[in-house]
C-alpha cells in the first residue's frame, strides 16, 4: 500500500519524508550534490522542524535509497504567503534522470493543495543547467538579482566565487507554467527566430581554449534582448578559471541593467550555432504603464 501523498513515477517513489534517517540521508545527498566538506548541509533537526511547521521536505526513492530531494518553507513579503523552495539536490548518480523536474512538479502539487499560489527560489544564474529546467521546462520567471548573497561558501562548486544568485517566482496555476509542464516549448526554429530578433546584452569571444568568454555589455534598450551564459560552466573552471570572475560581473552588470530597466527574464534556450550549442537568457521589456488621461475640461 502507497504511504500518504507517495507517487511513484517510473523507477522513482516521491513523498514527504518523516524518519529521522530519512532527514539524514538529505544531509548525504546534499554532501555529495555539493560536495560539501567544510561547509555544513541543513541538519536533520531543521528538516524536521520544517516539515512540522507548515514546511515540505520531499523524497525521491530508487528502491529503498534517497536519490533526491527538495526542502523548503512558507515565506512571506509582506502582501502574500507563498513557498520558499530553498534546497533542491540530486545525487550525482541519478542527475540524467529528469529528477530534477520531477521534483519540483511533486512539489509544486503539493504546494497547490495547501493553497499558496507562488514558489520562489534562488540560484546561480551561471548554471545553464537550472536555467534550462527552471526557466525552459517548469515556465518560472526571473524577476531579481542577488548580489554574492550567501558570502563566501566552503562548498566545491562555491569555493571561491562570489556568491550572487537570482529570485526566480513560479506561478503554479498559470497557463505558461501549465503548458511548460506538460511539455509544451517553443521549438529550435522560434528560439533561432526570437534570438535573431532580440539585441545582445553580452557580447562573447572565442577564448585560447575554444570556450567562450565576455568581452562587453551593453545597456538594453530594445523591446526583446537576450543574455549569454556560459554553456558549461564546469569546463571553465577547469580550462579557462580566470573567466569565472569576468563572467560572474559580466551577468551581473547585465542582469541588473536589464531589471534596472524594466525587462523581464522570461525564457531559456540552449541554441546550436555553428556546431557550437550556446546559452541565452531571453528578456522582453514590460509594457510602460498607460499615461493617466487630463481631467475633463
Amino acid at each position: 500500500m502507497a504511504a500518504p501523498g507517495e507517487r511513484t513515477i517510473k523507477d522513482f517513489r516521491l513523498r514527504p519524508l518523516n524518519k529521522p534517517e530519512e532527514f539524514r540521508a538529505v544531509e548525504e545527498v546534499q554532501r555529495l550534490a555539493w560536495g560539501l566538506t567544510d561547509e555544513p548541509p541543513v541538519a536533520a533537526p531543521i528538516q524536521r522542524a520544517m516539515q512540522d511547521q507548515g514546511g515540505l521536505v520531499i523524497g525521491a526513492f530508487a528502491d529503498i535509497h534517497l536519490a533526491g530531494f527538495s526542502l523548503g518553507f512558507i515565506g512571506w513579503d509582506g502582501t502574500s504567503l507563498y513557498h520558499y523552495s530553498h534546497l533542491t539536490a540530486v545525487r550525482p548518480e541519478y542527475q540524467n534522470h529528469r529528477l530534477g523536474f520531477r521534483l519540483k512538479t511533486y512539489q509544486r502539487d503539493e504546494v497547490l493543495q495547501q493553497g499558496l499560489a507562488t514558489i520562489r527560489w534562488t540560484f546561480d544564474p551561471l548554471q545553464s543547467r537550472n536555467a534550462f529546467l527552471y526557466l525552459r521546462r517548469l515556465g518560472a520567471a526571473i524577476d531579481g538579482y542577488l548580489v554574492h548573497y550567501y558570502g563566501q561558501l566552503a562548498s566545491e562548486l562555491d569555493r571561491g566565487s562570489e556568491t550572487d544568485r537570482v529570485r526566480v517566482t513560479w506561478t503554479l496555476a498559470d497557463p505558461r507554467t501549465e503548458k511548460r509542464v506538460a511539455g509544451t516549448y517553443p521549438t529550435p526554429t522560434e528560439d533561432e527566430t526570437r534570438l535573431e530578433a532580440a539585441a545582445a546584452i553580452v557580447e562573447t569571444d572565442v577564448g585560447e581554449h575554444g570556450l567562450r568568454i565576455p568581452v562587453a555589455v551593453t545597456e538594453p534598450t530594445a523591446p526583446t534582448a537576450h543574455l549569454e551564459i556560459p554553456f558549461d560552466v564546469g569546463l571553465l573552471r577547469i580550462h579557462e578559471p580566470a573567466s569565472l570572475r569576468t563572467w560572474r560581473h559580466a551577468a551581473r552588470d547585465a542582469f541588473r541593467a536589464a531589471l534596472d530597466s524594466g525587462y523581464v527574464i522570461d525564457d531559456f534556450a540552449v541554441v546550436r550555432r555553428d556546431r557550437e550549442r550556446r546559452s541565452f537568457y531571453f528578456l522582453t521589456r514590460r509594457p510602460s504603464a498607460s499615461p493617466t488621461p487630463p481631467p475633463p475640461a
